[in-house]
């Protein structure tokens, strides 16, 4: 049996959404302080306050905290930024240079994306880190899954060896897995299963999560 037609049988447990919240008074609250920054700072209020309601209707309150938090780092800053963009895949990240920023272009960078990260170093350099849902392009031509030493389910760069893991994930119930999968898939995953895209990428997770050595142990121990 091959082992992506045995995958697709398996529903995928996790997926994550973006929930869209009523923010209240808290969003009115936000809208007014970014407000009182682009007058501080010279931004066109007007165009601002439409941004800012734009940019904060697409976020939770916990984001936007962050951003009224981003609003404070960018008053104390008056020279321009070195700034960056930091692709932080599932798998895999991608570092790109934005060049030198303002104060008031790192503010228009964070409202035209809202769901960047923003973080300022000790060195003053600024990185947007922007978190994907995917796997990097670099993991989509060599990711795989396979066992270490360790019987663990993990990812790989490449061909499953200890100097090549990249993430490893749960111990697995090798007895179990081998008594109750075919040989094939079984022989598969020692080898090392590709996968090249985020889909394929849960629903290997979500497989062989049923054979990790916690989720076994509570089997086995259910009256």
């Amino acid at each position: 049996m091959n082992v992506q037609r045995f995958l697709k049988h398996w529903k995928r447990k996790l997926r994550r959404k973006r929930s869209l919240l009523t923010l209240g008074m808290f969003f009115l609250a936000g809208i007014a302080g970014w407000q009182l920054y682009a007058s501080n700072t010279g931004l066109n209020a007007g165009r601002s306050g439409a941004d800012v309601r734009s940019a904060m209707a697409q976020l939770t309150p916990v984001d936007n905290e962050r951003l009224k938090e981003t609003m404070e780092t960018l008053k104390r800053i008056t020279d321009s930024r070195e700034s960056y963009l930091l692709k932080s895949y599932v798998c895999g990240e991608e570092k790109s240079q934005l060049g030198l920023q303002t104060s008031e272009q790192l503010l228009a960078m964070q409202l035209k994306h809202p769901e960047w990260v923003f973080s300022l170093n000790a060195g003053g350099e600024v990185t947007f880190t922007e978190n994907i849902e995917d796997l990097s392009p670099a993991c989509k031509e060599k990711a795989v899954f396979g066992i270490d030493g360790s019987s663990n389910l993990s990812l790989f760069n490449g061909t499953p060896t200890k100097d090549n893991v990249i993430r490893t994930f749960f111990q697995l119930n090798i007895q179990y897995l081998e008594s109750s999968l075919p040989r094939d898939t079984v022989q598969q995953l020692h080898e090392g299963i590709r996968v090249s895209d985020i889909e394929e990428y849960n629903s290997v997770l979500s497989t062989f999560s049923d054979y990790a050595v916690e989720e076994t142990e509570r089997a086995m121990t259910r009256p």
